[in-house]
């Protein structure tokens, strides 16, 4: 699991990169790497984050707020998107999550 703060969604994120990284482990428990802030949205054009932008090509998703969630194989090939609204413990997300996880 890895993090990528943006401030593109309501500018709720707008402060340093550390500052959202410590206010995520503060408040939200965060054990996982986060990233430096960057744009993600499609609306960021040619300034988005290239990560995001190759995401969102192969998944034909951009995400449209904060918590949207790409899930990606061992092999590196994206394999699905999931939008903000869906819970990290919906059965569908965890299912998909074991399903890579068991892949060799």
């Amino acid at each position: 699991m890895l993090g990528f703060p943006s401030n593109d969604f309501g500018q709720q994120e707008p402060g340093s990169s550390k500052e959202i990284a410590d206010f995520c482990e503060s408040t939200f428990g965060v054990k996982f790497p986060m990233f430096t802030k960057s744009r993600v949205a499609a609306s960021a054009g040619p300034a988005a984050n290239p990560l995001f932008a190759d995401l969102a090509r192969r998944t034909g998703q951009w995400p449209r707020w904060n918590f949207h969630k790409y899930l990606v194989g061992r092999d590196g090939i994206a394999v699905s998107s999931f939008a903000s609204e869906v819970d990290p413990l919906d059965k569908s997300f965890i299912a998909a999550t074991e399903k890579l996880l068991a892949a060799k």
